[in-house]
């Protein structure tokens, strides 16, 4: 049997800050975003805990500029897209390694924060 293996990521969040829209020299735009996911569960002690994942999201294109225009801290969001790991070294000579989302789809999600945009 021959199967193909998607690199394929779903998260459904809130944005922890306002995006980031930047312009490469290319005149290319990228849009940065950094993702609270929460999971509430009950603890060994019977205690209900929460824990919060943070996920550096990142957008090219046409894409980057409209969703910087649909979205602020704490807007809830659904996105889709591939896990990139990057690694590289500091200027100090420190090896560093960092893994994002590189988004291909998104869905906006009804929140305080789309609310009061309107």
């Amino acid at each position: 049997m021959s199967t193909t293996m998607k690199n394929k990521v779903q998260l459904i969040g809130n944005l922890g800050g306002d995006p980031e829209l930047r312009t490469m020299t290319n005149g290319q735009h990228m849009l940065r975003l950094n993702l609270a996911t929460n999971e509430n569960y009950k603890g060994a002690d019977g205690e209900w805990k929460s824990d919060t994942q943070w996920h550096p999201v990142v957008v090219w294109g046409k894409q980057a500029e409209r969703l910087a225009t649909q979205v602020r801290k704490g807007s809830g969001l659904v996105v889709e897209g591939r896990l990139v790991h990057r690694r590289y070294e500091t200027k100090e000579g420190e090896k560093r390694f960092s893994t994002e989302v590189v988004l291909s789809e998104y869905q906006l999600l009804a929140s305080p924060a789309m609310a009061e945009m309107n």
